[in-house]
């Protein structure tokens, strides 16, 4: 067991895209299981952790080289106690989550597609297109999770998709064209993960269509970055703007600004200040879709 409170949800949770993700489950019980390609070939990797003890399980090619990075997947790079709060808000939400750590997945093209997808979408329709992408030319899963989870494609496969299939998944050409220039150097943005998480965002962001959203977005899941704060979203400014100044009109200019005492360790506050629960109240329609600007 970790030596130190251990919540899978809280720390795996955000490599789920979606309650349909097909390379992601949670069970009743509370054990996590992911689908991933990895370096060596598809795994399945199966997480759970019931009296005082973690185990996992492993299936396929990849299956040594995911057990083998397990304890990071789980947070165990992560250094929670470099942080400092320095609101009060921010002191009860950490005390209320102690098992929060930032995973590392170690692996790069996983997290930043399906963050492309999510360029100027609503999520619920990034998480469509991921989804049937992913179905349609992926591979099944190892392991015995009986074609109910899939691996996502490999780099060729995503080049071989026709346009008809990408706009079939609701995906418009400039996301798509994206994510065919980033495959074409996978190999490339896979070596990011040994670099720092500064030197890795600007490898990710030579590619046309890669911008500071979506490089913050792929590094808090690879690197388990501590610091790469989320700019440019529609939601987050205000969030933030509202939990430590009262001010739910916050621009990305304003929550740097109160970010700064948390220099280090924005990406941690940032999501301190999500699991508050402490959002300003909807004031206008829910935001139609394809209308949501981030890259």
């Amino acid at each position: 067991m970790p030596d130190w409170p251990l919540d899978l949800g809280l720390v795996l949770g955000p490599l789920r895209r979606g309650a349909g993700d097909p390379t992601f489950r949670a069970d009743a019980d509370g054990s996590v299981w992911r689908a991933s390609l990895t370096p060596v070939g598809p795994g399945t990797l199966r997480v759970s952790a019931h009296g005082g003890e973690v185990r996992g399980e492993a299936w396929g090619p990849g299956s040594a080289w995911l057990l083998e990075r397990l304890p990071e997947l789980l947070g165990a790079a992560d250094d929670p106690d470099a942080f400092v709060p320095r609101h009060r808000l921010v002191a009860v939400a950490q005390h209320r989550r102690p098992g929060l750590r930032l995973t590392r997945t170690g692996l790069v093209l996983e997290s930043l597609i399906p963050s492309v997808l999510e360029q100027k979408v609503t999520t619920d329709e990034a998480y469509r297109a991921w989804r049937l992408l992913v179905r349609k030319f992926g591979s099944p899963a190892p392991g015995p999770v009986g074609g109910r989870m899939w691996v996502m494609p490999a780099p060729r496969a995503w080049a071989l998709i026709p346009s008809w299939e990408w706009h079939r998944a609701g995906v418009d050409d400039k996301r798509a064209s994206t994510i065919l220039r980033a495959v074409r150097v996978a190999a490339r943005l896979e070596q990011a993960v040994s670099m720092s998480a500064e030197d890795a965002r600007a490898r990710l962001e030579v590619v046309p269509g890669v911008g500071p959203w979506t490089s913050a977005e792929t590094v808090q899941r690879s690197h388990g970055a501590a610091d790469a704060v989320t700019v440019g979203d529609l939601h987050l400014p205000g969030i933030v703007g509202w939990a430590l100044a009262g001010d739910r009109d916050a621009d990305d200019a304003v929550m740097l600004s109160l970010l700064e005492p948390y220099a280090g360790q924005r990406h941690r506050a940032a999501r301190l200040i999500l699991l508050s629960g402490r959002t300003p109240a909807r004031r206008a329609p829910k935001m139609p879709r394809g209308d949501i600007g981030k890259l």
